[in-house]
């Protein structure tokens, strides 16, 4: 029985960082491409003369001018925060004790944790993305609600318990040896099994006293292939807190590095605000930084300096930051990435905000030669744009001078009508049932 499936459009390719040097050596889309898939990988990518010639027992899938693209990687989101996505009216702290932990609070019963991970992942999908890195909380069944509904479904994904033991209500509080304890059980309970990676989870430093960094900076360090997910200076009131309660810490980041939890797999998120020292330690580690422009702009923590921090080559994510930020696509969330640039006086160009969605985020993750990237050997794990979606996309791609002109549109104003198919490990997804 023949397991080859053909897929034909146009394809979004890429060889290199766009960040880093010029857009038109790293990327290109294929106006007449072709992928050709078998158990789960990519087999080959190529023109679509060529693999139907050289594959002609293939099941094929013709989606004419749609656009064939790595599924999406959304680097930072909290799946917990679902259902008080698009809450009125409050910054970082008052958000948290208002609408997040009172929610987050609830997944300590096991259903309501696998009906709220059921719904998350679902609407992702929805959305193009196939690969999320997510916070649960601090219950470990709010882990094994995210990894088991994940798996169900065929994808890939990271995911760590959250810890904090103080500063957070009664209820979502944890110690430092229970953190350890709990988070080493996940680490063999999940890590590597199947398409699960697990990342060691402190919220940030004002939610976790100097012991629970301590033991969490000895838990990554017996087992460094895991990844290490945190926030760092989101917004300037968080930062003048952790000064606060970190007197004797040269920065925000030096909460961190004080306590082993910094290296080339640590991944943080935001990361607005930084000073020289901060950038300088990152680059020189190796860490990456999550860009979460709808979060940003949508509780007013600032503008990151993506143009910026990407001259000094540090690895870079894009995220829509779940339910902080205001959507769960990651086009609107390119929509934003390009807007917050512009504001800080840089056009980043449609081959940029996709690569970003998709490698870009890949390599944040540590996850760049498994998935983001059309070409052999790759997982299977597909989006496909239609780039006229709605008659308002569909009048401007048709003025289009160039295939970027005609991407651009959807990349400012798609949503999840824009993602005609979707394909896990493979697999061509069957529609939500909502």
């Amino acid at each position: 029985m023949n397991t080859q499936k053909l897929l034909l459009g146009q394809t979004f390719e890429t060889s290199g960082n766009p960040m880093t040097g010029q857009w038109q050596d790293a990327v290109r889309i294929n106006s007449a491409g072709a992928v050709l898939i078998e158990n789960g990988q990519i087999v080959r990518v190529a023109d679509r003369d060529t693999l139907r010639h050289d594959a002609p027992q293939a099941e094929v899938h013709d989606y004419g001018q749609h656009l064939i693209c790595p599924g999406f990687v959304d680097a930072h989101v909290h799946y917990p925060q679902t259902a008080i996505i698009a809450s009125w009216g409050k910054q970082l702290i008052d958000w948290l004790n208002t609408y997040t932990f009172p929610e987050e609070m609830r997944l300590q019963d096991p259903a309501y944790a696998r009906q709220i991970a059921a719904r998350y992942l679902d609407l992702a999908l929805d959305h193009g993305t196939t690969t999320m890195c997510s916070y649960a909380t601090i219950h470990p069944g709010s882990v094994d609600a995210f990894f088991e509904a994940a798996a169900t479904r065929g994808m890939r994904t990271v995911a760590g318990k959250t810890c904090m033991d103080r500063n957070a209500p009664e209820g979502l509080r944890d110690t430092a040896q229970s953190a350890y304890d709990e988070s080493k059980a996940l680490v063999a309970r999940w890590h590597g099994k199947g398409r699960a990676q697990y990342a060691i989870t402190p919220r940030f430093s004002p939610t976790s006293t100097p012991d629970q960094l301590q033991a969490l900076g000895a838990l990554w360090a017996e087992h460094p292939d895991c990844l290490m997910q945190t926030h760092l200076s989101e917004q300037p009131a968080e930062i003048d807190w952790v000064r606060q309660l970190f007197p004797d810490a040269r920065d925000y980041l030096d909460t961190y590095e004080a306590h082993g939890l910094i290296g080339a797999r640590a991944v943080y998120g935001h990361a607005i605000h930084l000073q020289p020292r901060e950038i300088d330690r990152i680059a020189e580690t190796g860490a990456a930084l999550v860009h979460c422009p709808t979060s940003n702009s949508f509780i007013g923590s600032g503008l990151m300096d993506v143009a910026g921090l990407a001259t000094r080559r540090i690895p870079l994510g894009l995220a829509t930051d779940t339910g902080g930020g205001s959507s769960f696509s990651m086009l609107r969330t390119m929509a934003a990435a390009y807007e917050i640039a512009q504001l800080r006086g840089t056009a980043l160009h449609p081959a940029q905000l996709m690569w970003l969605a998709t490698a870009g985020s890949a390599r944040s993750l540590h996850l760049h030669t498994k998935i983001g990237t059309l070409a052999a050997g790759y997982e299977a794990d597909l989006t496909i744009l239609d780039l006229a979606s709605t008659p308002a996309i569909a009048q401007r791609s048709a003025e289009a001078n160039t295939v970027w002109e005609t991407l651009f549109p959807t990349l400012m104003m798609g949503d999840d009508r824009a993602i005609a198919d979707v394909w896990i490990a493979g697999k061509r997804r069957a529609a939500s049932s909502g």
